[in-house]
């Protein structure tokens, strides 16, 4: 087989990644103290990713480091310090989720490798061309996906230059990736900032249909769809886990080499996966990848399921009823076993070192020669890897050391004084100076300066693999462009609808109307629809997958509207392409101005809106483009997670066994369900869109009008009923008059809209993230 696979492992700690290297890892993926997505694991410092880097590179594996959040105004001028640093790494690449942070990599360290993280919700082939427009070379795709999607996107990335990555092994999120907002909404607990407080494995009371845990699913699992996944060509196979141990790392990924490689030998899966459960798991599930979405993918259990699946194992075999002591014995035994992988692995690992080379530099002078520079690299003492051998080079100036006339002893201190500055804090994350001896310079002797210096950097490009040393980026101040003199922001509203488009002949505002999630193969009632309203602006969800994408497309191309709204960049993409004039939504989580300037010169967007994650602070800062329209939404339900799994089998129960095409569009249900502490969340299922989730209280920010109105061309208002969970809707029109007079000056509106919406909150607005 000629087709390259890459087992891509999650490294939580040193620990874990000098596990994953063992266990036959082609790559380890890990992340910094910031900037990254997994703020509960215990992550790394700098100088132990250059010493991972170091260790893995010996055994022919990559690292990975995972930047992928997004990022705040005022982070950015942290972000490039470490930019900086980390080009002059031999690091294999970075996992990136904000647009804005893919802007200024490409335009500013294009020597990074950059992969597109599955925070992206990268789901259509619309969605591929647009990451590489911004300069990745690969993609992870969502989790959601089945076998048959996976293998269209796989040709449409071929045809791109574009790797893929799927997720093979480890937890599963129920909501869409990218598009969690769980605990946001009150906490500031944002899944998007890496602070993801798994709501969804949380114990709520009963529901109707007997279940406490309704949104907890099983640990996801393909480790026998390998041969499929080969086959739709991706390339990468990755195992989540960066929060799992050394031992949960070593034997999962020793099992996926051990499987990856038997059936590269012979054809066949050699592998019985038994070892999975011996480390933490929710059992296993592949529903995603099978297309079967069935009531099975659930547990209703959050933590360890290892010794449940092996006292299971005893109920299974034929013969007398288990006893009290059996099961005791196998929970014992369970137990006993991942004590012994925990043993074991950390005596397979515990000669592997990242302790810093130690570096010896010795200068030597001897006039009409060149002045010689001897370096020397080895081991630490406690390096206990002896593949790392010791090495000897010299390094010479391009002219020779000439006499300065008469000698005088202050010119050869003055050129030792010289070499001394600028090779005494030669030492980085990878070496040690343990020795600069300069006492083979011989006084009296001199060459330009220049020639030091192009000593030294000769030294930094050796000691970082023969790549030479990447000057410092500092990033331009942006201008913040105003918008038009004396223009005050505009209303605008989203419906869903049709009948709402008689709205039209109540107010002046702009009117964007919500396309569904899903459609019938080939439907063309909504290019009829917005070609006879042609006031209303397309709306686009964020989630358009397989055929759904394609229905969306063909309403862009025959529609093709002055204008539209899109939560999905693969539209986004086509947009561009056809000459529309876009606007990107919400739902595309820009926080920053890099987003902005990466969405208008690459794609020619015409606006965005600002998430409403971010508070008045966070949003103060962001410096608005040339020409460029800032909205937001000052009024509507609280998403906090959207699925394509349904929500109504553990809560209230549903008839039918497993998710079909029909319940995408002619499903119409709403319930809600309650956590320990009191909390009530509404479940939603639209027809035609997908099951979602959504907080107790409305969004309603009435504050951010006195605040930030010099800032923002427009404050939309949702008018969708979506997500009401049994509230009733406040009369739109009224709502309509009492926004409109808000933002004329009429300040009484305000206490008139709380009273309207009793229901509300503006948390985010003033948390942030």
């Amino acid at each position: 087989m000629k087709q390259k696979i890459e087992l891509l492992a999650p490294g939580g700690d040193i620990d874990a990644i000098k596990a994953a290297i063992i266990a036959g890892a082609n790559a380890v993926y890990c992340g910094l103290d910031t900037f990254n997505a997994r703020n509960r694991a215990a992550n790394i410092s700098f100088d132990q990713l250059v010493g991972a880097i170091r260790l893995a590179h010996q055994y022919d594996c990559r690292i990975f480091l995972t930047l992928n959040i997004v990022i705040l105004e005022h982070e950015f001028k942290s972000l490039v310090k470490l930019l900086n640093r980390l080009v002059n790494t031999t690091l294999d690449g970075v996992i990136v989720q904000d647009l804005g942070l893919l802007y200024v990599l490409r335009q500013y360290f294009p020597t990074l490798d950059v992969h597109a993280s599955t925070q992206l919700t990268t789901h259509n082939a619309g969605q591929i061309p647009f990451l590489k427009q911004l300069g990745t070379s690969r993609v992870n795709l969502s989790r959601e996906l089945n076998l048959r999607e996976i293998t269209a996107l796989a040709k449409v990335a071929q045809t791109h230059d574009m790797l893929l990555e799927v997720f093979v092994h480890g937890s599963l999120c129920i909501a869409f990736s990218g598009l969690c907002y769980s605990t946001s909404a009150s906490a500031g607990n944002s899944g998007n900032r890496g602070r993801c407080s798994q709501a969804c494995r949380e114990e709520y009371e009963t529901t109707e249909s007997g279940h406490n845990f309704p949104l907890n699913i099983k640990d996801n699992s393909a480790f026998f769809d390998l041969p499929a996944l080969i086959n739709a060509g991706v390339y990468s196979f990755k195992v989540e886990g960066r929060i799992k141990g050394a031992g949960y790392v070593h034997t999962v990924i020793d099992s996926f080499r051990k499987q990856i490689d038997g059936f590269i030998a012979t054809g066949e899966l050699t592998q019985d996966g038994e070892r999975l459960y011996q480390v933490f798991n929710r059992d296993f599930t592949n529903a995603f990848l099978r297309g079967d979405l069935n009531q099975s993918m659930f547990i209703d259990n959050p933590r360890d399921h290892s010794e449940h699946h092996f006292i299971g194992k005893l109920r299974a075999t034929p013969g007398d009823t288990i006893s009290v002591v059996q099961i005791f014995d196998t929970t014992q035994q369970v137990r006993e076993d991942k004590q012994q992988i925990n043993h074991s692995v950390s005596a397979k690992i515990a000669h592997l070192s990242i302790e810093k080379i130690k570096l010896s530099l010795q200068f030597t002078s001897v006039v009409g020669k060149p002045l010689t520079l001897t370096v020397t690299t080895e081991p630490s003492d406690n390096l206990m890897n002896h593949s790392v051998a010791a090495q000897t080079i010299v390094l010479t100036s391009r002219s020779l050391l000439q006499a300065t006339a008469p000698l005088n002893a202050d010119d050869g201190d003055a050129m030792t004084a010289a070499i001394e500055k600028r090779f005494k804090s030669i030492a980085n994350a990878n070496y040690e100076l343990v020795m600069l001896d300069t006492a083979q310079l011989n006084a009296g002797l001199t060459i330009p300066y220049r020639e030091i210096t192009q000593l030294k950097n000769e030294l930094l490009a050796y000691l970082n693999e023969g790549i030479a040393t990447i000057a410092e980026v500092t990033l331009p101040k942006l201008e913040h462009h105003p918008k038009p003199s004396g223009q005050a922001p505009r209303l605008s509203l989203l419906i869903c609808d049709p009948a709402d488009a008689a709205l039209a002949d109540v107010t002046n505002s702009d009117i964007y109307f919500k396309l569904p999630d899903a459609y019938k193969r080939g439907c063309t009632q909504y290019v009829d629809f917005l070609q006879q309203n042609p006031r209303l602006i397309p709306w686009f969800p964020a989630v358009l997958i397989g055929k759904d994408f394609d229905v969306a497309l063909t309403i862009l191309e025959q529609v093709k509207p002055q204008w539209i709204v899109t939560n999905n960049t693969g539209i986004a993409y086509h947009a561009e392409r056809l000459g529309i004039h876009w606007i990107a939504g919400p739902l595309l989580n820009t926080t920053n101005s890099y987003v902005l300037q990466s969405l208008q010169q690459h794609f020619n967007c015409r606006g965005a809106f600002i998430s409403n994650e971010i508070s008045k602070q966070q949003i103060r800062h962001i410096a608005r483009p040339k020409n460029f329209k800032m909205l937001y939404s000052i009024y509507h339900p609280i998403l906090l997670m959207a699925s394509r799994q349904c929500f109504f089998q553990q809560s209230v129960g549903c008839e039918k066994p497993r998710i079909d095409n029909g319940c995408m569009l002619s499903c119409d249900k709403s319930t809600t369900i309650k956590n320990l502490k009191g909390d009530s969340f509404a479940i939603d299922k639209q027809k035609a869109g997908y099951p979602s989730i959504y907080n107790q209280d409305q969004f309603l920010n009435t504050d951010i009008i006195a605040d930030l109105s010099d800032l923002f061309d427009g404050f939309m208002i949702d008018l969708t009923d979506i997500g009401a969970g049994g509230n009733p809707p406040p009369d739109k029109v009224a709502l309509i008059k009492q926004f409109e007079a808000l933002l004329s000056g009429q300040e009484a509106a305000s206490e008139l809209l709380a009273s309207m919406v009793p229901h509300s909150t503006d948390q985010q607005y003033h948390n942030g993230l």
